[in-house]
Order: structure tokens, then sequence, then C-alpha cells
């Protein structure tokens, strides 16, 4: 049994250490955020937030998580109280197909937490790990700036 903190709230999942956490996350957890891409940590689908680092899950083993802080896209907001990200991803009209997005939203969103004004070239930094086939980049690029000017949640 692994207890983690996921989203806000007590887990505690019974499985063995070895599974993937994308696994446990998708169909132990019931989450559909984190996705599977590559399955070798190359795309950046799978990204969750680890005591607020962006991190591949993709093999990560679920051992590794016990007693840590698990954030999925799910748990960054709300329908009621989005996440800035969320509604400049929005209004940016930042997705097409949107299967990169939730990496690339946590991946946003640890960027923001530690480098609330970011420029251009750290958000680019930031999210080279993540793939977007669809050829958001400029879209994205510029809502995360733009979630950075309307500031963080509390």
């Amino acid at each position: 049994m692994f207890a983690f903190t996921l989203n806000g709230a007590a887990a505690a999942l019974d499985l063995p250490d070895d599974v993937p956490l994308l696994a446990a996350l998708r169909e132990a957890a019931g989450l559909s955020g984190p996705r599977f891409g590559c399955g070798v940590e190359a795309c950046g689908a799978c990204h969750v937030l680890i005591d607020g680092q962006s991190v591949p899950t993709c093999v990560l083993p679920l051992g590794a998580v016990a007693g840590r802080v698990v954030t999925t896209v799910e748990g960054l907001g709300t329908e009621a109280s989005p996440h800035p990200l969320q509604t400049a991803f929005l209004a940016e009209q930042a997705g097409q197909c949107g299967y990169c997005l939730s990496g690339i939203l946590v991946s946003a969103a640890a960027l923001l937490a530690a480098n609330p004004d970011p420029d251009e070239a750290a958000v680019r930094l930031a999210l080279e790990p993540h793939l977007c086939r669809c050829g958001s980049h400029n879209r994205i690029i510029r809502a995360v700036l733009r979630a950075a000017r309307q500031g963080q949640p509390a």
C-alpha cells in the first residue's frame, strides 16, 4: 500500500511498487489528465507535479511517490475556479487536439510557481520536453506569458 497526497487529498493505492505511476493514476485512481504518449519519458504527455516539480510518470514507479505530494492537471483548478493557466490557454486558444496539454499545463504551473514573471526564453526552456504535434507552440507560449501577467492563485 502506497500512501501519498493526490490533488490535495490523501490517497492510498494497493499496487506493486514497480507499477508505473501513470498507470496507477489512470487505472487505479481513475484520472484521465495524465496521458500515455511515448512510454520512454520523451514526449511530456504524462507529466504531473511531484512536490511541485514537473516529472514524467510513464516509467516512474509508484513506490517513488510514497509520502509525497502529487498534482495532476485535475488538481490545478476547478470549473468554478480555474487556474490562471487554464483561463489563459482558453483565451489564447492554445490547444487543438489537447492531448499534450495536461503535461504542458503542469510544467507551466511549476515554472510560474518558481518564477512568477518568466520571459519567453524561460517559458520555452521549461516546456522544451513537451511535444505538441498540432503545432500550437506559439499560442502555448503566449498563454503561459498571459497567465504570468494575470498572476497566480492564492
